[in-house]
């Protein structure tokens, strides 16, 4: 049997935050659910700060600038600039910009990706609904491809729809456009709810099936995304914790890139989830398994506290 992670508590704390310079952390299911803070996970991270911590703040989710999300971070309590926030929107453009890409993307996602494009001067298609509104085989008359485009990028769209997967696909069917994805998370954490909300790993499935390739991952559990970061601001694997609710995405992440991990059970992982994962005999599973894990980030508050008055 694999270990479970380790309860972080009084009697490892010093050795916990002797073991890492730098913070990576998760947002949505860890800091904040949707536009509500998730209890003290502000002081947490913010407290850490005061440590020397370097803090950067990494999400899957496209939907948002860097710009948005610092004064997401900054409304709920979090100290953030624009530098610390690494979204799979900005990796997306880092990476396009790195190929020298001169064409334009097809987006099927958000203003926060086609921001972040605008930032590396990178052209892009509008974000706009496109319901169908007739029968399916009038769009061979009414869908015009545009020659200019030289990749698909496919992040969440609440507007998804049948004429947007055709056009994904038939410039997909030039073996030269690339096709790129922000993440493949499954769903969102949601509170309170019995609904479960689709991500944006579904939306890329039915492009993916239609093209019959696979898109390059540009969010965790990719390793591109610490490149990213690691590049600009020379962080050491060795000494970076990466803190994240999502297993198969966030430890995963960790784990991938060589990082210290620590899961919260705030979001998408549960306990239950962790014992199946310690109990099975599929190594893969034990490849999902953090280093720590808390209930959630604010239990970090009372260890420090407790910390400097011991």
């Amino acid at each position: 049997m694999t270990l479970l992670p380790r309860r972080l508590d009084q009697t490892c704390i010093e050795e916990f935050l002797s073991s890492f310079d730098n913070v990576l952390s998760d947002c949505d299911g860890v800091l904040w659910y949707g536009d509500t803070l998730l209890g003290q996970a502000n002081e947490a991270l913010n407290q850490l700060r005061a440590l020397g911590k370097k803090i950067f703040y990494v999400t899957n989710n496209s939907t948002k600038s860097r710009d948005e999300y610092v004064a997401k971070c900054k409304r709920l309590g979090y100290i953030a600039d624009k530098e610390e926030i690494v979204s799979s929107s900005y990796v997306m453009a880092q990476y396009l910009k790195q190929l020298d890409f001169n064409k334009k993307v097809y987006i099927i996602g958000m203003s926060g990706m086609t921001k972040e494009l605008d930032d590396v001067g990178i052209g892009h298609s509008e974000v706009a609904p496109e319901p169908l509104t007739g029968h399916v085989f009038d769009l061979v008359d009414t869908i015009k491809l545009d020659p200019e485009v030289g990749a698909v990028a496919v992040g969440f769209d609440g507007h998804f729809s049948f004429p947007k997967i055709m056009r994904a696909a038939s410039y997909l069917n030039n073996p030269n456009c690339l096709f790129i994805c922000t993440n493949t998370d499954e769903k969102f954490p949601i509170e309170n709810s019995s609904l479960i909300f689709p991500g944006t790993g579904c939306l890329v499935k039915c492009v993916e099936v239609v093209a019959e390739r696979p898109p390059v991952v540009m969010g965790k559990p990719s390793e591109k995304m610490f490149s990213v970061i690691s590049d600009k601001h020379q962080l050491k694997p060795s000494r970076t914790l990466m803190i994240g609710d999502r297993c198969n995405t966030d430890i995963l992440f960790g784990k991938n890139c060589g990082l210290h991990t620590l899961v919260v059970l705030s979001g998408v992982t549960t306990m239950k989830d962790l014992e199946d994962w310690a109990d099975s005999t599929d190594e893969e599973k034990h490849k999902l398994l953090a280093d720590y894990y808390l209930p959630e980030l604010g239990d970090l508050v009372s260890l420090l506290n407790n910390r400097n008055i011991q």
